[in-house]
């Protein structure tokens, strides 16, 4: 069932929008804020050396990233007998 709204005058519609556009920039405000925080949290330094089944074998996770700055990883998980 779709929910009933109230009928109003395009005068209460135009101050109900501008309440509800002040909501949405204090919104975008805030989540830009909790994402530059996000960035800024520390980083752990990785010590152990994982190691990686790939199509070529076993690999490390230093090998993997061979000498670039970033890395994007898809994740699959499957059993041993897959």
């Amino acid at each position: 069932m779709t929910p009933s709204h109230t009928i109003v005058s395009r005068e209460e519609w135009r101050e109900a929008r501008k309440a509800h556009l002040a909501k949405e920039k204090e919104f975008t405000r805030l989540r830009d804020q909790l994402s530059a925080e996000r960035r800024a949290l520390p980083w752990v330094k990785v010590d152990k050396t994982y190691v990686f089944e790939g199509p070529a074998g076993k690999t490390t996770l230093a090998e993997l990233f061979d000498g670039r700055g970033q890395l994007i990883v898809y994740h699959f998980m499957f059993g041993p007998g897959w």
